[in-house]
């Protein structure tokens, strides 16, 4: 089981972020991750340029694997930015890292002037996107005009020895068939009411095609304050992320996002969906139970504002031990 820290590039500066990095990795988390923004899910909030912060983060650790969680792949980049971008960073960084993408949502893609796909749309342009990076990636010459992109005589230049793995976004059963198809995993939340679905979809998609079953990344959100009543309003904005329709449909206006979100969640709802909790132990619990659905890695995003760095503290003292010691003695008890 591997751990990875999720950076809130929503809820903090990227030179913020860029210090909890370094952290996470001495806190011994084996790799970071990052989102993906142009807009935050609430205002007023924060969006710094993924990709750029991923240069800087890859330079300022020097073991973790790093990547987006997720870069999308419609209005604001062409899938061939996304093969040469990420070619770049594994080339300077080789074996640490990975391309996380997705088809993204409106929040972040209409504000560019790109008129939101309805939800087969949205997978047809994924599909598209994830051959083309597949096949520069692989050295190829890539021309022509599919739905969504276009290229004449695309060719990346400079290519790592190893191009780096590649995971794909899921949120429905015909997305986890395409991450299952061309991805080297699968990427989605750790919702006990989806993840089972789709983590089957994908692993019987696999093996039809005769493949072994890659990466099952499930991403958490967690807060830790000092009491429960401060891990609860550090992480209040994430209510802004949480309604499922904000996904798929045509929503990107933060201010109205986060309005109507809190207007139709509850604060134990929020509770369900978010880790929330002064207690390390209740962390390590629900932790445990993001494992249970079937992950190969547990993406922990950082929603803490409260004290985030402190957060990053305790599970570098108390959770990520714990977890990593029931792990071993769950491989023991199966080897005997």
């Amino acid at each position: 089981m591997k751990y990875f820290y999720g950076a809130a590039h929503e809820q903090f500066r990227p030179s913020v972020l860029l210090d909890h990095a370094r952290r996470a990795e001495a806190a011994g988390f084996d790799g970071i991750s990052c989102s993906d923004h142009f807009q935050p899910w609430w205002e007023p909030g924060e969006a710094g340029h993924a990709w750029m912060w991923l240069g800087a983060a890859a330079q300022a650790t020097s073991r973790c694997q790093i990547g987006p969680a997720v870069t999308p792949a419609l209005a604001r980049y062409h899938p061939a930015l996304v093969a040469q971008g990420f070619a770049t960073l594994a080339e300077m960084f080789p074996g640490r890292v990975f391309l996380a993408i997705g088809s993204g949502e409106s929040l972040n893609e209409s504000p560019l002037g790109f008129d939101w796909p309805d939800a087969a749309g949205q997978l047809a342009a994924l599909e598209e996107a994830l051959v083309m990076v597949r096949r520069l990636w692989a050295g190829e010459t890539v021309s022509g005009s599919g739905r969504f992109f276009r290229a004449r005589d695309a060719k990346l230049h400079t290519r790592p020895e190893h191009a780096p793995p590649l995971y794909v976004s899921a949120f429905h059963p015909e997305a986890a068939k395409v991450a299952a198809r061309y991805g080297d995993g699968l990427w989605t939340l750790a919702d006990p009411d989806s993840a089972p679905e789709l983590i089957a979809v994908y692993l019987a998609q696999r093996a039809e095609d005769g493949r072994d079953d890659g990466e099952i990344i499930l991403q958490a959100s967690v807060s830790w304050g000092a009491d429960d009543d401060a891990a609860l309003e550090g992480a209040r904005v994430w209510k802004g992320a949480q309604p499922p329709e904000y996904y798929v449909d045509d929503w990107h206006d933060p201010e109205a996002m986060y309005r109507h979100a809190e207007e139709t969640i509850s604060d134990d709802e929020f509770r369900e969906k978010v880790v929330i909790s002064s207690d390390p132990a209740e962390h390590v619990r629900r932790i445990r139970e993001v494992e249970s659905l079937g992950a190969t890695t547990v993406a922990i995003m950082n929603c803490s504002g409260s004290d985030p760095e402190r957060a990053i503290e305790i599970y570098g003292e108390q959770v990520l031990p714990e977890l990593r010691t029931g792990a071993t003695s769950a491989s023991a008890a199966q080897a005997r």
